[in-house]
């Protein structure tokens, strides 16, 4: 128990409520729980996350990308995180059988770029978990997974 990181937040932008996280840190003050999802998706019944966007069916990417950047910036600020959990759901994509969002794949990929810029202008430390794709064409999202490596190579140049 090496005590590394004092402040965690989880990102999770996957097309689900983070519920699982939710629950597990209700009572964890070190650890800040952040879901951007579906508000009429799966899971029915949310938890309570520190902070929960639920989204209207049909968003697009304007919309997805405004309220990621503003409440990322103002989260990264206010909870001082030593290190983030971000999971990336290609499920928000227009393409996903479930998702009922309207997510491009340029903007799933300006999603990840927006996180994973703004962790490196801060230093903060992430890993990534990716998730979700439910779209008809398996290279859809295979692409979508290939792109959130392709941002972090370039972003924190990586060889």
């Amino acid at each position: 128990y090496e005590q590394l990181a004092k402040q965690i937040l989880i990102v999770d932008l996957d097309v689900h409520q983070g519920n699982g996280s939710a629950s597990i840190f209700q009572n964890e003050n070190r650890v800040f729980t952040f879901s951007m999802h579906g508000a009429h998706n799966y899971p029915f019944h949310k938890e309570q996350s520190d902070l929960d966007i639920g989204l209207k069916d049909g968003t697009n990417d304007a919309l997805y990308l405004e309220l990621l950047q503003s409440n990322l910036n103002t989260l990264l600020h206010q909870v001082k995180p030593d290190f983030v959990f971000f999971l990336s759901g290609v499920d928000i994509l227009e393409t996903d059988k479930f998702g009922k969002l309207k997510v491009t794949m340029q903007g799933c990929k300006r999603r990840d770029e927006i996180v994973f810029t703004a962790l490196k202008q801060l230093g903060v430390p992430c890993t990534v978990a990716m998730g979700g794709g439910y779209s008809p064409d398996v290279r859809t999202i295979v692409e979508a997974h290939c792109n959130t490596f392709r941002l972090a190579k370039d972003i924190y140049g990586l060889n």
